[in-house]
């Protein structure tokens, strides 16, 4: 994890409280670190928040498959699909969709 960076995301974030990239930037910064308990705090808040920041579910379902709970993974794919459908978003429902299914075939291998 580039420590600078995330010094600045979180300066960005200070700056700007609510924006969405902001808080998807920091998320994704811890969970490309490997801190994951900071990371779910970060896109919990961001679903919280911005539930229509459709981007959110493919990389927190990512991340509860990296923490082993699979049913969080395939219950948080289910909500980005629907959100992606309402939005008419097509390539991230298709990734939402493959994602799913992988899990859930990984799930069943668990």
């Amino acid at each position: 994890m580039d420590e600078n960076k995330l010094e600045q995301l979180l300066r960005f974030l200070d700056m700007a409280p609510n924006d969405p990239f902001s808080l998807y930037s920091v998320a994704y910064e811890y969970y490309r670190g490997g801190k994951y308990p900071e990371a779910l705090e970060y896109y919990t808040r961001l679903t919280n928040e911005h539930p229509d920041y459709v981007g959110t579910y493919y990389q927190l379902g990512k991340l509860w498959e990296q923490m082993d709970n699979f049913e969080k993974a395939l219950e948080t794919y289910e909500k980005g699909i629907s959100v992606a459908q309402k939005q008419k978003d097509f390539h991230t429902l298709g990734e939402l969709q493959r994602a799913q299914q992988q899990a859930r075939d990984e799930y069943e291998d668990y």
